[in-house]
This record gives C-alpha cells, sequence and structure tokens, in this order.
C-alpha cells in the first residue's frame, strides 16, 4: 500500500479541528513534501521523522513522499504531527498494517531517538474530540490531563517503537486508567489579614455574586492579601468549570494535574501588553483573562497599567468571551473571571494615610486616578477603599471568619442564584433585573434618590440593583429591601471620586 490515511487535531482557538493526515508514497527522486499549510515547527518534522525512524531501525524510503494535512485552508502549527507523520510513512511503506489506523487520532512530537515528547494542548484536542468515536494516542507526559476528559480512551504511549508494537499486534498498548483527584485544592486563609472587615465583606458579597472588584488604598493596607485570598471564598469548582478551564490551560501548556479544581489566579504585572491580556498572535493564543477561566484575574497598580491596555478588558468584562481577528484567522476564547483591581489613592500613595506624610496636589491626584477611564470603572461592580489598619489591630491576633466559613456562606448564595435564574447575579440581562430584582417601597424611594444624587449611569444603575440582589441572597431575603440597596450604593460611590 503506498497511501496511508491517518487522524489528528488542530487547535484553532478553543476549537480543535479534525486534521487528515494523508502519505503517499510513489516512485521518482527521493524527496519530503509537506502541504497543506504547515508552518515552520511542522515543516522541520521531515527531519525529526527522519532521524527518528532510522534511529528505531525503520527503513526510510529513497522515493518521493508526499505528506497532506487536509483540510488545506487551516493552518498548522506545532511539533504534534511527527507521530502521525511517522506512522503514515510506515503504514505506506508497509513495515506496519494499516488496518487499524481509522481506530485511533495521534499526536506527538518526537525526538530525535524516536522518543514522545508532550505537547500542548492535549486536553482541549482530547475536550473537543471525545465524540469521534475513535481512541486518543497521546505521549506518556500527556496522558493524565487528556484522562480528565469524561469517557475519553487514551492510550499513554513512550517511544515512536511502542505504538508500532501495538498497531502490529505484537505488544499492545493498555489504556490509561485515570486515577481519581482527591486532593483538595489549598489557597491561603482570609483569617490571617488582620482588621479590613468592611472589605472582606465587600469580597464576600463579590464571590456571592460574580461581581468585579476595584480596591483603592495606601500602600501596605493589605490589598494583595486579600486578592490572593480571594479565591478561597469563591465556590468549589464543578466538573464542568474545571475542565473548561484546565483546557485553556492546555493550550499553553502550564496544566498541572496536582492542580485539578484549584480555581486560577492570574496576576500579571503593569508593563503586560493588551495582546498579553486579551491574547492574540499569528495563531491567536488564550491571554491572560482566557487563563484566568472560572478563576481571579488580579490588577495590581491599576494606573500604571497603558490606558490602552486596560480599554481592551471593557468588552470581556460585560460578555465573558473575547474574539482574536487577524487578516487570515479568527479565534473566540472564554473569559468568565472576576476582576480584582488596586490601585493607590495618589501617585505616592498616602493620601488619606493616617500619618499625613502625603504631598501630592489635587491636580496630581485628579491626573493619576484619571488614567482610569469612566466606562472601564462604571463596568467594576464594586468600589471600596482600603483604609490604612489602625496600629492596635497590627498589634492584636488576627481574628475573623476563615475562607472555609465564609466560602459556605457564599455557596449558599450562589445555590439560591442558581434555582432562581441558574446563572450568577452579575450575568443577569437587562429584562431579568427587571423582573428578578423587586424592591420595597422604601428601597425604591432611596435608589431614586441616589440615582439623582450621584447621577448615576443607566450601567451604574443595573449594577447597583445586582449587587443588592446578591446581598439579599447572602441575607437569604427574596424582596430587596432599602438596607441591601444602601449597602450596594455604599459599594458604588468611588465612581464618582476616581
Amino acid at each position: 500500500m503506498s497511501l496511508a490515511v491517518l487522524y489528528s487535531r488542530a487547535l484553532s482557538g478553543m476549537e480543535a479541528e479534525l486534521v487528515t493526515v494523508e502519505v503517499h508514497i510513489a516512485n521518482g527522486l527521493p524527496g519530503f513534501t509537506l502541504v497543506g499549510l504547515p508552518e515552520t515547527e511542522v515543516k522541520e518534522s521531515r527531519e525529526r521523522v527522519r532521524a527518528a525512524l532510522q534511529n528505531c531501525h525503520f527503513d526510510f524510503p529513497a522515493r518521493r513522499i508526499t505528506v497532506n494535512l487536509a483540510p488545506a485552508d487551516l493552518p498548522k502549527e506545532s511539533g504534534r504531527y511527527d507521530l502521525p507523520i511517522a506512522l503514515g510513512i510506515l503504514a505506506a511503506t508497509g513495515q506496519i498494517p494499516s488496518d487499524a489506523l481509522a481506530h485511533y487520532e495521534y499526536a506527538g512530537e518526537l525526538a530525535l531517538t524516536g522518543e514522545l515528547r508532550p505537547i500542548r494542548g492535549a486536553l482541549a484536542m482530547t475536550y473537543r474530540a471525545v465524540n469521534s468515536g475513535r481512541a486518543f494516542i497521546l505521549p506518556d507526559a500527556n496522558a493524565a490531563e487528556a484522562a480528565l476528559v469524561k469517557d475519553a480512551v487514551i492510550y499513554p504511549a513512550l517511544t515512536l517503537l511502542q505504538v508500532a508494537a501495538h498497531l502490529s499486534g505484537v505488544k499492545k498498548i493498555q489504556p490509561y486508567l485515570s486515577q481519581p483527584q482527591t486532593i483538595n485544592p489549598h489557597y491561603a486563609d482570609m483569617r490571617e489579614v488582620k482588621g479590613q472587615n468592611l472589605v472582606k465583606r465587600a469580597l464576600e458579597i463579590a464571590a456571592a455574586g460574580g461581581h468585579s472588584v476595584l480596591m483603592m488604598g495606601p500602600p501596605g493596607t493589605g490589598k494583595s492579601m486579600l486578592a490572593a485570598r480571594f479565591p478561597g471564598i469563591l465556590p468549589q469548582m464543578t466538573d464542568e468549570e474545571a475542565l473548561e478551564s484546565a483546557a485553556l490551560q492546555s493550550l499553553d501548556g502550564s496544566f498541572d494535574v496536582s492542580r485539578w479544581k484549584t480555581r486560577p489566579y492570574r496576576a500579571p504585572h503593569h508593563t503586560a501588553s493588551g495582546v498579553a491580556l486579551v491574547g492574540g498572535g499569528s495563531n491567536p493564543r488564550p491571554g491572560e483573562i482566557s487563563m484566568a477561566m472560572h478563576g481571579v484575574l488580579f490588577l495590581d497598580e491599576l494606573p500604571e497599567f497603558d490606558r490602552d491596555v486596560l480599554e481592551v478588558l471593557r468588552e470581556p468584562l460585560e460578555s465573558g468571551h473575547i474574539t482574536i481577528s487577524r487578516a487570515a484567522r479568527r479565534a473566540d476564547f472564554p473569559a468568565q473571571f472576576q476582576l480584582i483591581a488596586a490601585m493607590n489613592p495618589c501617585p505616592c500613595g498616602y493620601f488619606g494615610h493616617y500619618n499625613g506624610k502625603c504631598r501630592c496636589t489635587p491636580d496630581q491626584i485628579a491626573r493619576y486616578r484619571g488614567k482610569i477611564s469612566g466606562a472601564l470603572l462604571d463596568r467594576i461592580d464594586i468600589q471600596i477603599e482600603v483604609p490604612a489598619v489602625p496600629q492596635e489591630d497590627l498589634l492584636n491576633k488576627a481574628a475573623g471568619d476563615a475562607s472555609t466559613t465564609i466560602q459556605e456562606r457564599v455557596e449558599i448564595a450562589r445555590r439560591r442564584q442558581q434555582s432562581r435564574q441558574n446563572k450568577n447575579n452579575a450575568q443577569l440581562s437587562v429584562t431579568e433585573i427587571e423582573m428578578l430584582c423587586k424592591l420595597d417601597a422604601a428601597g425604591t424611594d432611596l435608589l431614586k434618590k441616589s440615582i439623582s444624587r450621584l447621577s448615576l449611569s443607566a450601567r451604574a444603575y443595573h449594577r447597583v440593583l445586582k449587587l443588592a440582589r446578591t446581598i439579599a441572597d447572602l441575607a437569604g431575603s427574596d424582596t430587596i429591601l432599602a438596607a441591601h440597596i444602601a449597602e450596594a450604593i455604599q459599594y458604588r460611590r468611588m465612581d464618582k471620586q476616581v
């Protein structure tokens, strides 16, 4: 047989499209041609495959070899096609039987010795390919993450020789048996933060409703500590959330099976570019907002980010996904994250501090705070000041609820939301807000006065209602009371100062 057909996968955003690898051996001058829009790393597979076959003591044909990666209009990147190309050459030259080729999909990068090296996106490919009816032959190092996909049949291989022996029936590879992940996620405890009870309350509300938060306060007041402990008060991840988050991390090659069901926490430096945050590149890859899927994106020193970089957050904060468009390609990535941001109140950082050492002028403070646009600020549900911790609180032993206690209250509130509208309060549409956020008479009167006095925009008005709905859920109330509205407005007052 001079023609062999195998199957692999190409990554395009979160999609893992089927790629048919066709290998044809013909008479003529010796040559090795790759077609099907291969990029540089795929073209280099010719030399890796040649060396791997020879070092595994297979015959490399001195004939014309043509490899087609279909569909032809889909760009192919990375070294994952080494394994199917090598197997295709072996099958086309009759060195291994071709009967069982169609029962599997293949991906793996070959070392020159014939060993299989791990690849990016194994979980993402398996996540999309599980319904194909075929098993997946992957490098052994990728088997644990790929097996997290329910009903996936994974065959882990260490070398090209092992795969060839399996397909020949000489020595079968045993399917990978996934081990149940019994390690509980570990987070830092909220109890370790001294004082800041009002801020802890705001973060509990944010966790309960999926709201974004901006904390403003002098250096050393605990903003970063609070943000780092925020994932520990979020509800435990469901299997579906954990799989979506892990699939995105797999695209970047950063997924670790030991962190299964651990909420991601991403904290990019303020020198990060817009592409680093939202994703991009000639072959679009996910950015920080997608890598924080179902977790936390912490932006410290918010005004120090370039204004253009911050503006790219506006759309994903509203929609929960991001579309990366290039001249020849477009990729969609989910971006359901919770934004936790922190900033100083002024350029020196000590405006409002009890030591009174700030010497910034009002104009300098206004310019500094004006680096954050009103349009972005309007999309941040909770904006709260983090004051300096009094000296007596620093000397006292840390007190307050542990993260597990707060998490229990948050989970109860989330269950109320799921049973009522099957989504978090932060994701409510305008129509759903009008239907589900019912106010009592006192609450309605208070909200009317607040709209007039604070000049709230339509977006801020709806976000106050969503916040109040979350506060009512934490209190176990079906109706939004005046006290709930008052607390929600308290968390929106900073948008008149920044």
